[in-house]
């Protein structure tokens, strides 16, 4: 992650919630999944993720959104709730067929009436791996895109081609 890109994380109403300061970019997806990830071990299945100070997201980003909502739906009571979606983020979500793998903007939900308290009680992840920007993680990022719409195939075809020589070239 850079100096100008964070994530803040806490538990509350049920949700685990993880707010993205910055922009959710490639070198935020990974401590993104690993957090995630790490708490899914841990019993946790319901998520919120607040991009309500995050103006823009890459396609890693989203990718990494994609394969971490098609984990949960495979789990009782898995969700992937995203807060905050600017009209710029709602868009690239759609332009990549996300919409309907991810709830955006849910209006029924627990934390709805309280989100700005939330907030407040998250504390800073600990960048753990800095270096964990690899290949492998990139690949698999833009597969799930593949996977979430096939429209995305074409759209990503001459990056998984890139990906995959560089991940087979290591």
């Amino acid at each position: 992650m850079t100096d100008n890109d964070a994530l803040d994380v806490g538990k509350t109403d049920g949700f685990v919630w993880v707010r993205i300061k910055g922009k959710g970019l490639f070198s935020t997806s990974p401590p993104l999944k690993g957090f995630i990830e790490r708490s899914m071990e841990s019993g946790e299945t319901r998520f919120v993720i607040d991009l309500g100070d995050c103006p823009a997201m890459d396609s890693t980003f989203m990718g990494t959104l994609a394969g971490l909502a098609m984990r949960l739906s495979r789990t009782e009571e898995g969700q992937l709730q995203l807060n905050g979606v600017c009209e710029r983020n709602r868009q690239s979500l759609q332009d990549l067929g996300l919409e309907g793998l991810l709830e955006i903007d849910p209006v029924n939900t627990e934390w709805r009436g309280h989100i700005e308290d939330v907030r407040e009680t998250l504390e800073p992840l600990s960048d753990e791996d800095p270096d964990n920007l690899d290949a492998a993680h990139l690949l698999e990022a833009h597969r799930k895109l593949c996977e979430a719409s096939d429209e995305n195939t074409e759209k990503f075809s001459a990056v998984l081609e890139a990906l995959e020589q560089r991940a087979v070239g290591k």
